[in-house]
């Protein structure tokens, strides 16, 4: 039987099997971000992964999905995406158990990841409850900040010391931590950026997301790229998906701060609704366990359906 599907654009299948397993179904796959492949490899192997742990669950098997240029690229390239993804997913305890290849003009990478979870313990994006603190594990604006490196605008070697360790980090010590609580939602933050994931999981929740920019954390350099003209593919498109909901800003804030806002994130961190008290606790026991950048980011409120930026 079909527990999750579509309907609130959540970020895996869920099909239950027994009273006692479900089984999470999803498959995600990138362009490369950054050139070194294996970078690559590992970002887009923990960018797969983290749906199943978005949704409560455990990852079990995984099978490389990957479009690689054969004719014109050496086949050393892709040896190394692919020991970078094989080295994610035996650090989530997980097997790779195969996988298709298909040749293509340019390099996309991903995986389509199995896992369990009990389904009396599915955690999907749709379930948020008024009451309940927002807690975001990862900063935003690395979206911008690979644009910015490809162009030569931003140094490679801050890319590799202060963003890609964590944003090729996987989400499993996060979910795991998270789930000794009281967790009405979680979803990761991705492509549609900060707003379109929290608006996602408002509408499916029916209710309002409130959000203190002051308390947002960002990769550092991401707001100078956008002060400098860098940008993204995405920022467009997410803007006027967000424009579907009601959005409200009642502080000042640049063009480039918003901005931020709409930064497509790879690989990004969970963001996690649960009651508020619990919510505070459980950003200390994060940064206990070395998750040093999850910070409470907002609530959630019983009105429309929305966001508002304070």
């Amino acid at each position: 039987m079909l527990l999750v599907g579509i309907e609130t654009s959540d970020d895996a299948a869920v099909y239950k099997m027994s009273d006692e397993i479900a089984m999470i179904n999803t498959v995600d796959f990138i362009t490369p971000p950054v050139d070194d492949p294996y970078w690559f490899g590992q970002i887009s192997a923990a960018n797969s992964i983290s749906d199943v742990y978005s949704m409560g669950g455990k990852p079990l098997t995984a099978l490389n999905v990957v479009m690689f240029p054969a004719g014109h690229m050496d086949m050393g390239v892709l040896k190394e995406i692919l020991r970078g993804g094989n080295d994610k997913v035996i650090e989530a305890g997980a097997c790779l158990v195969g996988g298709h290849t298909v040749d293509d003009n340019e390099p996309k990478y991903g995986l389509c990841v199995n896992g369990v979870v009990h389904p009396d313990r599915i955690i999907t994006n749709a379930n948020a409850k008024p009451g309940d603190g927002l807690v975001l594990t990862k900063p935003l604006g690395s979206g911008v900040l690979f644009n910015a490196t490809r162009a030569r605008k931003f140094p490679l070697v801050e890319l590799e010391r202060e963003v890609l360790p964590l944003v090729a980090s996987l989400n499993g010590l996060a979910i795991e931590k998270a789930l000794k609580y009281d967790l009405n939602a979680c979803t990761d933050v991705t492509g549609f950026g900060l707003l379109g994931h929290l608006l996602e999981v408002a509408a499916g929740s029916g209710v309002h997301t409130i959000v203190n920019y002051e308390a947002l954390p960002f990769y550092s350099g991401a707001y100078e790229m956008y002060k400098k003209g860098q940008t993204t593919g995405s920022n467009g498109a997410n803007r006027e998906l967000v424009a579907r909901f009601a959005l409200n800003i009642e502080r000042s804030l640049s063009k480039f701060q918003e901005e931020l806002l709409y930064d497509p994130q790879t690989s990004g961190g969970l963001l996690l609704s649960l009651p508020l008290k619990q919510a505070k606790t459980l950003v200390k026991d994060l940064n206990a366990a070395g998750i040093n950048e999850a910070v409470l980011i907002g609530e959630v409120v019983d009105e429309a359906v929305g966001v508002t930026l304070q």
